[in-house]
């Protein structure tokens, strides 16, 4: 007994060995962290990361399969669409208590619309990691010909620019692209008025409200004028070719293309382009509050240590570095300040446009509810429903979807 008592402790783990941290990441972020990880390591020296890249592609279904095996890792780059659905689950680690005693991590610090996507019933469960919005790439020298000296500023400036600029390019040309197989431009014009997208806690669409109305009429009336040519990206032959030669001045999209802007516009064009916030009804616009955030899951074997990490990749030196290896923008204010990102000025409409963002409804079903906008939209373009019928029919389709959500919500609540 006392030899099999002796192997038994031979072979369990001494107080001595490292803590091994189970992370899983997406995507490029998900090649790139390693990178960063060997300083964390030797200044925290009992804790090793072990990192899993998964592909965006596989990434939500594989996390739900975790969930339900109670196979999760310890901190995971979680979407912050995402969040409403795993914390139905109970599947996240409120992170409250950590901010409070951290001298890193620095809420204050954090553009609010990129925190609030974390927030869910007063409570935090995740840490943005980096952010992601939309804004306007335009052509500055077709602007300038078209006789104005500085990017739109409100609803009536863009009009009046995308006009002049539609009667300058002539019948082949157009003044923006917006792209029918995406539903964010239509997404930041609506998140741009003053009612929610959903009402009642997020039982009920709130479509037929006189703000998405608007921004509806206002999407569409970018097509009914010819001011928008209604394609898809896949009837597009080059987005930065097309926008090169002038087959439109004015492209809403995101951080990513900043360099591939940079890469791919020829040496003559280089001077002709630039970035600016989206202009709003009155004045400045919202845009979408995106990206992803870093997660502690409920069953995590060392929480303590998932902070940690957390930590060091919130520190703005590291965001910096992280921002370097992947164009990723950074979610805190100090991250900014330094170069590259304060020498970029590409970057700086999109540091601008962050301190306007607005998270999506926080529901579980809302990516859903994003594609019936994108769907009834392309229909609404191509003349087949009104305003007023194509917000009806959002609001149709919208309350299909939440009618689980509405029943578990009465039994929870007793409504």
């Amino acid at each position: 007994m006392l030899v099999a008592v002796l192997a038994l402790a031979a072979c369990g783990k001494s107080s001595t060995d490292p803590t091994t941290l189970r992370f899983w990441a997406m995507g490029r972020e998900g090649e790139v962290v390693a990178e960063l990880l060997p300083e964390f390591e030797r200044t925290h020296p009992g804790i090793r990361v072990q990192v899993q890249q998964l592909p965006w592609s596989a990434a939500h279904e594989k996390l739900l399969t975790a969930i339900a095996g109670d196979a999760t890792p310890d901190i995971c780059q979680v979407g912050n669409t995402w969040i409403p659905e795993f914390v139905a689950l109970n599947a996240l680690q409120p992170m409250d208590s950590y901010v409070a005693g951290s001298s890193t991590v620095d809420h204050s610090d954090y553009f609010a619309g990129i925190w609030d996507t974390n927030v869910m019933s007063g409570k935090l469960y995740g840490v943005p990691w980096y952010v992601d919005t939309r804004l306007l790439f335009y052509r500055s020298d077709l602007l300038t010909q078209a006789g104005f000296s500085a990017p739109p500023a409100s609803w009536p400036e863009w009009t009046r620019m995308l006009a002049a600029v539609k009667a300058r390019a002539g019948p082949d040309r157009y003044a923006i692209l917006l792209p029918l197989n995406e539903f964010e431009p239509l997404l930041m014009l609506a998140l741009q008025q003053p009612e929610p997208l959903l009402r009642d806690d997020g039982r009920w669409g709130n479509f037929e409200s006189d703000g998405f109305r608007h921004a509806l009429a206002f999407y569409l009336e970018m097509f009914r004028q010819h001011w928008a040519p209604p394609l898809t990206n896949a009837e597009v032959s080059n987005v930065w070719d097309e926008f090169g030669r002038g087959y439109f001045s004015f492209y809403i999209s995101g951080p990513w293309n900043i360099g591939e802007f940079k890469r791919r516009l020829p040496a003559d064009k280089q001077d002709a382009w630039m970035t600016a916030p989206l202009p709003g009804p009155t004045g400045p616009g919202a845009s979408i509050a995106g990206g992803s955030s870093l997660a502690i899951f409920s069953a995590a074997r060392d929480k303590g240590a998932a902070w940690q990490l957390i930590e060091y990749l919130s520190q703005p030196r590291v965001q910096r570095r992280f921002h370097e290896l992947t164009g990723d923008l950074p979610p805190r204010r100090a991250s900014w300040n330094g170069p590259p990102l304060a020498d970029d000025i590409y970057a700086r409409a999109f540091r601008e446009q962050l301190e306007r963002v607005k998270p999506v409804p926080k529901v579980p079903e809302w990516e859903r509810i994003a594609n019936e906008i994108r769907i009834v939209g392309e229909r609404a373009v191509h003349g087949e429903l009104t305003v007023d019928q194509a917000a009806k029919e959002l609001d149709a389709r919208a309350d299909r979807i939440l009618e689980k959500r509405r029943w578990l919500l009465a039994h929870r609540t007793g409504d």
